[in-house]
């Protein structure tokens, strides 16, 4: 199993990394990093010191893991934390936030002796995946060196799911390759399970990501926001937020209703593809509308549209709007995170594509903190906010509604602290 994966990665590679060098290199103008990516150049860890590995894809699971990070590092300030992330853009937000790791690195290249290489530079005394991120070397070669790995804000997707029933004992012998799953939901387990991975080993542990500690605005605080990004006042704001493919038309679409009979509305567009931005304005230009850029901010006029083009500031932009809208759910996508605009007490609506935070949309429809918004009339009365009473509430509900599932951070702690004497002779 683990040869032919290599075989055929080694093959993808091969293919794909010509195109992946040029719209990298060429069109974002980012460092491939390839060294890194190979472990040359790594430094050796401490000795004396327990070390631990964390992983996480990109900007959203690094997101979710700076209260852990911070807990983690104020309980156990002699533990060595060694952070990696698989891409550019989870890489810079880590550099930013997560200033408590001893190392941030890029992920190894998925070859055994690539891996090696990495894993005798780091020796943890324990690996831990975010979310579902399961390279088969990595995993192979971590346990051979008798590291447990946790797996931790754990969740399968439908699609994941059957992927991995189709693959039935490949899937099993990889997933077995994790010692302790920590999961979002009983959902979560209960696929977990259905793959015949034995119940102990799953736990429980509810969603890192609603453990949201963001900064906090005054009155004057968000003003000021408003004015450095020429909002005037009495101006009412929708963000649409981590928008995919297909939904900005759908969207401005339901703009242009609304804006017929209320022309003190504005939108914030928030692509998730930083290669999506300049694409996005030409849509949106399209319209007829003024559209602005938010880093080509050279003129002081106002705008209809503004394009969030920076990467860390969605957040910000939840803070001053009136509604928000969550991306990725509009078209088969299956949504993004709800949990930022919710915590600034916003009404939020998305589309009805949300299986990707099925358990997080259903307890904040149930709990009236957020409506879902299909195609067509919906999405414009969104726009028209005509019930603002209404909509105050739907924010204060869904700040409820986040607050009540705090836990999980503390959760993860414990799982942490007792596994991470179980390896290498511990």
């Amino acid at each position: 199993m683990f040869a032919l994966y290599s075989i055929l990665l080694f093959f993808a590679l091969l293919i794909y990394l010509p195109l992946y060098s040029f719209r990298i290199k060429v069109l974002r103008r980012e460092k491939l990093h390839l060294g890194q990516r190979m472990g040359f150049g790594l430094p050796r860890r401490s000795p004396g010191r327990p070390g631990i590995w964390i992983h996480a894809v990109s900007v959203g699971e690094v997101l979710s893991l700076q209260s852990l990070i911070q807990k983690l590092k104020s309980r156990h300030p002699g533990w060595e934390v060694w952070f990696s992330t698989l891409t550019e853009s989870g890489f810079k937000v880590a550099r930013e936030k997560i200033t408590l790791a001893d190392r941030l690195f890029f992920l190894p290249l998925d070859f055994g002796w690539i891996v090696r290489r990495f894993l005798r530079a780091v020796e943890p005394d324990l690996l831990i995946l975010a979310e579902s991120e399961f390279w088969p070397n990595l995993l192979r070669e971590t346990k051979k060196r008798g590291v447990p790995v946790l797996s931790i804000n754990g969740r399968i997707s439908s699609s994941s799911f059957g992927t991995y029933r189709r693959l039935r004992s490949l899937g099993l012998k990889l997933l077995s390759l994790v010692d302790l799953y920590l999961v979002q939901t009983e959902q979560d387990k209960e696929k977990f399970v259905a793959l015949r991975l034995p119940p102990e080993r799953i736990q429980v542990s509810g969603n890192l990501k609603t453990e949201v500690h963001l900064p906090e605005y005054s009155g004057a605080a968000i003003a000021d926001l408003k004015k450095s990004l020429n909002i005037p006042d009495g101006r009412k704001i929708v963000v649409a937020g981590s928008t995919r493919k297909g939904e900005e038309e759908i969207l401005l679409r339901a703009f242009q209703a609304a804006r017929k009979t209320r022309p003190d509305l504005s939108l914030i567009v928030a692509p998730r593809q930083p290669q999506r931005f300049r694409e996005v304005e030409r849509l949106c230009q399209s319209t007829g509308f003024r559209v602005d850029r938010r880093t080509e901010r050279s003129r002081n006029g106002s705008w209809d549209i503004l394009i969030l083009d920076t990467i860390g500031e969605l957040a910000q932009a939840y803070a001053l709007c009136d509604v928000a809208f969550i991306g990725g759910s509009l078209v088969s996508w299956g949504g993004h995170n709800l949990l930022e605009p919710a915590y600034y007490r916003k009404p939020v609506f998305f589309g009805p594509h949300m299986h990707n935070f099925a358990f997080l949309a259903e307890r904040f429809l149930q709990a009236g903190g957020a409506r879902t918004a299909h195609e067509g009339e919906e999405l414009v009365d969104m726009f028209l906010m005509k019930d603002e009473r209404r909509l105050e509430v739907m924010g204060k509900k869904a700040r409820e509604v986040l607050d009540s599932l705090h836990g999980a951070t503390e959760r993860t702690i414990l799982a942490i602290e007792s596994m991470i004497g179980q390896g290498k002779g511990h």
